[in-house]
């Protein structure tokens, strides 16, 4: 194994260890008997881009590797939604998507219900906020949905999915 993912392992043991509550009776071992070369790779990147992944236990069981970095990953900013969106855009256009860049490295980009219950274990994008997959019916349409939470409440807006701000970034999530 790489020098970078004994690295990886130990950082995200460090993390899992100190965040019980983001996966109650889930255990390390169970967690690390899932970390493929593969999958280490993809948690990797999120880390690199500032992701801080840890495990997420959804409300049907199902645990996810999350990013719980407490803004929007710093790596992952100043991007529009989607391809369609990247090629549509005339001037001015950002480095790349959201979306292409997740499916690049092997994740995906946090649903509306994964953001909300991410913000249960704890306050994420208070000063950020995060790209979100987006129903095809918005797409068409040429939006595209983000979230944050200001007020104490967690708010879903929409914009159109060729814009990109420095302060709104993506997460993402890696299933086991």
């Amino acid at each position: 194994m790489p020098k970078e993912y004994e690295d990886l392992r130990k950082t995200l043991h460090d993390r899992f260890t100190r965040y019980p509550d983001r996966h109650p009776a889930l255990t390390w071992s169970t967690v690390e008997a899932e970390l493929t070369d593969d999958r280490l790779r993809a948690l990797d990147w999120m880390e690199q881009t500032g992701g801080e992944p840890d495990v997420v236990v959804m409300p049907d069981g199902q645990w996810l590797y999350v990013d719980c970095a407490e803004e929007s990953p710093t790596g992952r900013r100043s991007l529009c939604y989607d391809n369609e969106a990247l090629e549509k855009r005339k001037k001015n256009k950002p480095l790349g998507s959201a979306v292409a860049t997740a499916s690049e490295y092997g994740v995906v980009v946090l649903t509306e219900d994964h953001y909300r219950h991410l913000q249960t274990v704890g306050a994420f994008d208070l000063k950020t906020s995060s790209w979100i997959e987006t129903p095809e019916s918005i797409r068409m349409q040429g939006g595209a949905l983000f979230c944050d939470r200001r007020y104490g409440n967690v708010f879903t807006y929409h914009n159109g999915a060729d814009s990109y701000y420095a302060n709104r970034g993506f997460r993402t999530y890696l299933t086991f």
